[in-house]
């Protein structure tokens, strides 16, 4: 598929624009939130005689306490109102808030910096729902997860070097204080000004009525989303991961100076690369995903998170610090080399686990109420980031080492990850089908665009194989539920992902009449509801490799409920491992590894015209010689 790259978003006012406004408002929070930090710890906690660790934590109290109780009310903004004026009045805020921050570092007055905080905390619960859900308004499915990828490589980023900048520049002497000010001022300015060139946004829901009680809104907000079970777990699986990496970064700074023995720029050296991970990660998603929403990805990203914190344990168990060495003398030690590449990879699997959750919840939450589901997804990681911090805390204080500590938040991470899997097939069974068409074949894909991206269809195809339709799901974005032979649903380890795709198995009315009928049923309730059926007409694996007779089953179910049929075929596959290309049988000698397949798709016929002859012809045609 030629779609462009997801870097050609840079480059067009749909979506420019957007991202520059989410890069800045990201990198003002740190400037922000890093200077007052600093400011506190080596300036203010000894004039002021308060203790900097206790001040340190209600730093983060303060800005994380807004999204506990206004994103309920965020979302329902976010959706009542058109987004860009939205977006340009919260930075206007933003502007605002930064004078008021300026003011306080002049004054070196610590109740306005918190005055500051909490209402920049306001800011970016206000700005949430909106940066997410004004995604889906402006970019097209095929080019979400792209788009998800860049703007978390450019919030990871912009945290980064707003945390760094806010660390230097405050203690530049002797007007540091001021100096951040003036950065802080200069940057939201910046982000009010760009954000003036996002196209509007239709609000979608006009006639909403608001309601300003935080608590009943919350309550309806994660109601809402329980309703979509895909929605609704896919926000429990990014909470987690907010649960598992505010765990890892919270501890980065005690393990850098305890356990390697680095100084504050080996901390900023491993920050940095934890965020080049997380950009890697969030943009090869795309890549990937074959421009669409893979949550394949999500298993794969969570196997990773799993392997290598536990690798990390292994690297630095035995590490003890002798001091607080720079980024020369880190280096210099192999053992370090270890945990720098065991960090980045920790970033690159966390950006394969979150970014195809985002764009799924995106993708499948109603556009009237998407803003407030995003809220709820905010509300959520609130707590579980409040949560990890207790069990971080419990943990520590019963003797675990900060490496035990990742070691456990590991282990927990694939605990969690098996029970959703069981609890949710789909995620394994996607996961699944993209190993398979990444690593046993290559896929090369056609005329895909014929299936529409809502609405009840028919797909067709030939039968080659007896992995055929996880091929077939694994390309195509919308979930298929096919009908199979039963004998083939139940094949040994296959059965499983059948079951994940929801598989309606069928028996001729020779061999169980009572399956056919019920199958059929089945078959008419799904498209009824939208879904799209897919049909192997010649009822069994081709022997020879040419497609056998299609029988009229396609033409009874049209009949029934009218819908289009999509005529698709796959090519290569016959005489690889699936097949029966071997004395007619399948998976006795491993062969066709690496091949290249395709699967091709022709334009719907008319249900009046999806005869056997006309169907049998569509799909002769598309798969040509290449059996």
């Amino acid at each position: 598929m030629n779609a462009p790259s997801q870097f050609a978003l840079l480059r067009q006012r749909r979506f420019a624009p957007f991202f520059w406004t989410q890069f800045a408002g990201a990198a003002n929070d740190n400037v922000f939130k890093n200077a007052f930090v600093v400011f506190v710890t080596f300036e203010a906690a000894s004039r002021l005689r308060v203790d900097a660790g206790m001040v340190v934590n209600l730093i983060g109290a303060v800005f994380i306490l807004p999204f506990m109780l206004l994103s309920a009310t965020s979302g329902q903004l976010a959706d009542k109102y058109e987004k860009s004026r939205l977006i340009r009045l919260i930075k206007l805020f933003e502007i605002v808030i930064m004078a008021i921050g300026l003011a306080g570092f002049v004054a070196q007055s610590v109740v306005l910096l918190f005055v500051a905080l909490a209402l920049l905390g306001v800011h970016s619960t206000l700005f949430g729902p909106v940066k997410y859900a004004i995604l889906p308004q402006h970019l097209r499915i095929d080019e979400l997860v792209g788009g998800n990828g860049l703007v978390e490589m450019g919030t990871f980023v912009a945290i980064l070097l707003g945390t760094i900048a806010g660390g230097l520049v405050v203690a530049i002497k002797p007007n540091g204080t001021t100096l951040v000010g003036a950065l802080a001022i200069a940057i939201a300015v910046a982000g009010w000004l760009v954000s003036r060139r996002i196209p509007q946004t239709p609000a979608v829901a006009p006639q909403l009525a608001i309601n300003w009680n935080p608590f009943t809104e919350t309550w309806a907000n994660l109601k809402l989303a329980k309703n979509n079970l895909a929605v609704w777990r896919s926000m429990l699986g990014i909470s987690w991961f907010w649960f598992y990496g505010a765990i890892y970064l919270a501890q980065l700074p005690a393990f850098t100076q305890r356990v390697l023995g680095g100084d504050e720029h080996v901390f900023t050296l491993l920050l940095a690369l934890f965020s080049v991970g997380i950009g890697i990660g969030s943009l090869l998603c795309e890549r990937l995903s074959g421009h669409k929403v893979e949550i394949g990805l999500v298993p794969f990203g969570s196997i990773g998170l799993t392997v290598f914190a536990f690798d990390l344990w292994l690297a630095s168990r035995h590490l003890a610090a002798t001091g607080e060495a720079g980024i020369a003398a880190f280096l210099a030690t192999g053992a370090h080399w270890r945990v720098a590449v065991d960090i980045v990879l920790l970033g690159v699997f966390g950006g394969f686990y979150t970014v195809p959750l985002y764009a799924l919840i995106q993708a499948r939450a109603a556009p009237t109420h998407r803003s407030r589901i995003i809220a709820a997804n905010n509300i959520l990681n609130a707590l579980f980031i409040i949560a990890s911090a207790a069990v971080a805390i419990g943990l520590l204080r019963a003797g675990l080492s900060i490496p035990e500590l990742f070691a456990v938040v590991g282990v927990m991470n694939g605990l969690v990850a098996a029970y959703i899997y069981t609890l949710v097939p789909e995620f394994l069974m996607r996961f699944l089908a993209w190993l398979l068409i990444h690593t046993v074949y290559r896929v090369d894909q056609q005329g895909l665009e014929n299936i529409p991206d809502e609405g009840a269809y028919v797909v067709v195809c030939n039968h080659v194989s007896y992995v055929d339709a996880v091929v077939i799901a694994a390309c195509v974005r919308r979930p298929i539920r096919f009908v199979m032979d039963h004998r083939i649903f139940r094949v040994p380890l296959l059965a499983f992902i059948f079951r994940a795709m929801r598989t309606i198995p069928i028996a001729s009315a020779r061999e169980n009449p009572a399956m056919k009928d019920r199958a059929f049923a089945e078959v008419a309730k799904a498209l009824a509801a939208g879904e799209i059926i897919g049909i192997f007409p010649e009822g069994k694996l081709t022997e020879t490799g040419e497609l056998n007779p299609f029988r009229p089953g396609v033409q009874q179910i049209v009949a029934t409920t009218p819908v289009p049929v999509v005529p698709m075929a796959l090519r290569g596959l016959w005489g690889s491992f699936f097949s029966r290309a071997h004395e007619g049988r399948a998976m006795r000698r491993l062969r066709g590894v690496f091949s290249r397949i395709a699967l091709v798709a022709a334009p719907p016929v008319d249900a009046a015209d999806a005869t056997p002859d006309i169907l049998f012809e569509r799909v002769h045609a598309l798969r040509g010689d290449a059996r």
